[in-house]
């Protein structure tokens, strides 16, 4: 039996240890802290072990992270509630001009016509342990900021081998608490045959589209139901037809009743990441660099494919998804500009670290180890703005342009695969050399060649504009000193006629190539990426060197502030799994307006147009006006519930994530927060910070009435009365 691991008396040396001080909302606890937090006085009904329980079975075991988001087990055959954005990809994967799922949903009407959700995998967590000691153990005072990079690379990789061999099947991951400080092993059951159930249409799972996207009132169904197999034997598995359902050890148990204003709830799940602890150096360099190029950017980009796909819904369907993602981070990070700016976030940050420096400064001890430790950060932060026109259009020419990301791919999968396993970059290591290829085939899903060819033409032609310290030798080899647009696209040209690599047979051989097998193909895209490769490794050695020293310098910093500020601090969100608590509470984002936590199915109606994103399913529209809300009205309302507000600190990841009740009971699946809390990355405020899950009323009425599919209620135990 599977037994969660907890090093004995563990409290992160960071975090508050004393049960009488936490009395603040904000914070994505750690598991080990569950038991610190007074939470029976904030109206909890259960017990910390029946939280977690590193001896028994808990509510944690009934918590998922799938894909990048987070889900929860609904029943024991292996059912699993997420978002409908999370599970995107794989409705968008299965969809065609003929079996439109996104326009009109999937219902599998039992499990033999459930599809693979391909590319997903399901992880539960096992056990965890502190091995900071062990990590930093290779670390020492006198080496080279990029030699310390590398040494704390290679002994996580070491660590991982040698715990997935002694727990064959299992996946293991090391997470970074604070950084270049803590560091916690977990060991995940990591299941790798997931399979879509149910998800409404996108006028119901995607309601509002991005126009509603982070805001607040919001009227989206933003559900889906995933299922979990493995082999016949329990053991982890790929997807095969004789495979069977897997057995969690723990379901939660799902409450139709909802939730009202001011109900205590809380949130289990893996949030991403956030950057509370960073400086203001790091603050200004997202807000007046990385931040507004990345908005530019994926502005013209969404633009550039809604325009080619507007005519024809099959192209519409191969951007659908990169378009969702795009849209999703344009907005946020919108609002993560707005939101700097409003809350003078900045000139708080500098504040701090001007009474910081003078707390360091007044005592010779701290300032003989402490003085330069901020201005030291400052350089390398102006040191990274300074070379950000290069480093970033780098970075997005292989992220934008699929084909030189195939190429990419190919080319440093056979440079690396030529290494020792542990010497390799992860990606190609064999723990993850399948799922490399597997995402870059999902990726053909998406690709469409005139797309890619505006897109490559957009880069190459800021690339030809760098000034000279920025210059890449690549592109400046293939103008050769001609008309830079003709030179452009005479390039672009050649590339695309002469290269087979978004072909799926010829990708997936040429990752069995060696290098020079690749380069006597004599593929263009082989060829530009050769050329290009060098200024990638450079750049790579050189965030190596950053991060090392970054690492080193925000450790001190941690020490430093502790001693300044008397007190203790929750590490940053990094996909680990957390708690946040709080309640179902309205807000007011500016004078003379108010929003009230629950939405209703009336205002669906209300936002209704008759076009797209406000289109509403014409069932849902006739069940509305006969008034069939079944079980699933809410008295005070006269009429379904459809989303709650609530003031709990989450971030990305926490997508999917159980919304439970004062006993633990799941009430709403959270999906989103509203825009003044797009900044909860940088910092939370009770009065702006609002997180949006979708009501478990709605998403049983839909799947019922809409989805005709009341075996999953009867799966899930909701009785018909």
């Amino acid at each position: 039996m599977r037994k969660l691991i907890f090093q004995s008396v563990v409290c992160f040396a960071f975090i508050f240890c004393n049960p009488s001080i936490l009395v603040a909302a904000e914070g994505m606890y750690p598991l080990s802290e569950i038991e610190n937090l007074d939470l029976k006085s904030e109206g909890l009904n259960l017990n910390a072990k029946d939280i977690f329980n590193p001896d028994g079975v808990s509510l944690i075991d009934g918590i998922v992270k799938v894909g990048g988001c987070t889900g929860s087990f609904v029943s024991i055959d292996g059912l699993i509630l997420t978002n409908h954005h999370c599970a995107y990809r794989a409705i968008q994967s299965a969809s065609t001009i003929q079996e439109d799922y996104l326009e009109n949903g999937f219902l599998a009407r039992d499990w033999t016509e459930e599809i693979p959700a391909k590319g997903y995998t399901v992880r539960i967590a096992d056990s965890y342990k502190d091995v900071s000691e062990e990590i930093l153990s290779v670390v020492t005072d006198d080496m080279e900021f990029a030699e310390r990079t590398k040494a704390i690379e290679q002994k996580k990789k070491e660590i991982l081998a040698r715990v997935e061999k002694e727990n064959p099947g299992k996946r293991a991951e090391i997470a970074e608490m604070f950084i270049g400080k803590t560091y916690f092993l977990f060991i995940y059951t990591w299941l790798k045959d997931v399979r879509l159930v149910y998800a409404p249409p996108s006028s119901i799972g995607n309601f509002g589209g991005e126009a509603d996207n982070w805001t607040w009132p919001r009227h989206t169904g933003d559900f889906s139901f995933m299922r979990v197999y493995v082999a016949p034997d329990g053991s982890p598995a790929e997807f095969a037809p004789e495979n069977v359902p897997y057995h969690p050890r723990k379901i939660l148990k799902v409450n139709p009743e909802g939730v009202d204003e001011e109900d205590f709830v809380f949130i289990l799940g893996y949030p991403g990441r956030t950057y509370r602890h960073r400086t203001s150096y790091f603050l200004e360099y997202q807000r007046n660099v990385r931040m507004p190029y990345v908005v530019q950017l994926y502005a013209w980009e969404i633009a550039v494919m809604e325009e080619i796909g507007k005519e024809n819904r099959e192209i519409a369907l191969r951007h659908s998804r990169r378009i969702k993602s795009l849209s999703n981070t344009l907005k946020n990070y919108r609002g993560k500009l707005l939101g700097i700016d409003r809350l003078e976030l900045l000139e708080q940050k500098r504040q701090e670290e001007k009474e910081l420096q003078a707390f360091i400064n007044q005592n010779e001890e701290l300032s003989q180890k402490y003085g330069n430790l901020l201005s030291e950060i400052e350089e390398l932060y102006q040191k990274r703005s300074n070379t950000a026109e290069h480093d970033l259009l780098l970075d997005y020419l292989i992220r934008g342009v699929y084909l030189l990301n195939y190429g990419y791919k190919i080319y440093e999968s056979s440079l690396e695969r030529e290494k020792e396993d542990i010497e390799r970059l992860s990606a190609y290591m064999d723990r993850n050399f399948n799922r490399t290829k597997e995402d870059l085939i999902l990726s053909l899903r998406d690709y469409h060649e005139p797309t890619d060819k505006t897109i490559l033409k957009e880069f190459l032609m800021r690339a030809a504009i760098l000034p000279d310290p920025s210059r890449i030798l690549a592109v400046d080899e293939l103008l050769n000193g001609r008309n830079t647009e003709t030179a452009i696209e005479e390039f672009i040209r050649q590339l695309y006629i002469n290269s087979d690599l978004a072909n799926e047979n010829e990708l997936l051989a040429g990752f069995e190539k060696s290098t020079d097998e690749l380069m006597a193909m004599n593929d263009p895209v082989i060829s530009f990426i050769s050329t290009i490769y060098p200024e990638y490794e450079k750049l790579r050695e050189e965030r190596r060197r950053q991060k090392g020293a970054l690492d080193k310098y925000h450790s001190q910093l941690i020490e430093v502030k502790q001693q300044f500020q008397k007190s203790d601090f929750i590490p940053d969100a990094n996909s680990t799994l957390r708690l946040t608590y709080g309640r179902v509470r309205g807000y007011s984002p500016a004078d003379a307006v108010y929003y009230s936590p629950i939405t209703s199915l009336k205002g669906v109606l209300q936002k209704s147009i008759g076009v797209d994103p406000f289109k509403s399913h014409q069932k849902l529209i006739d069940l509305y006006l006969a008034r069939d809300f079944g079980r699933f009205e809410k008295d005070i309302l006269n009429d379904v519930p459809v989303c709650i507000l609530y003031n709990l600190d989450t971030t990305g990841g926490n997508s999917g994530s159980p919304v439970l009740n004062t006993d633990g009971e799941l009430v709403g699946v959270n999906f989103d927060r509203a825009f003044e809390a797009t900044i909860n990355d940088f910092a939370w405020n009770e009065k702006y910070s609002r997180s949006i899950g979708v009501d478990i009323r709605y998403v049983l009425w839909v799947t019922q009435k809409i989805g005709g599919a009341d075996y999953l209620l009867k799966e899930m135990n909701i009785d018909e009365n």
